[in-house]
């Protein structure tokens, strides 16, 4: 599984639960995926295509080429 090589984010699992009648009766196992983009960055003068996560790129810890 891709993980964004900027901040390690990866993904992660846990139980999803349905609620039933004001209580929760079943578990099923579930995974939350991190929000990758294929991007093509400047890194110390070359271009290189990476996985980043929306959140590194919004908060602008990534130079696109």
């Amino acid at each position: 599984m891709a993980k964004c090589e900027i901040c390690e984010k990866s993904a992660s699992h846990g139980n999803q639960l349905s609620i039933t009648r004001s209580h929760i009766s079943k578990r099923s196992p579930r995974t939350w995926k991190p929000n990758l983009r294929k991007v093509k960055v400047d890194m110390n003068g070359e271009q290189k295509r990476i996985y980043v996560c929306a959140k590194c790129l919004k908060n602008g810890k990534v130079k696109r080429a």
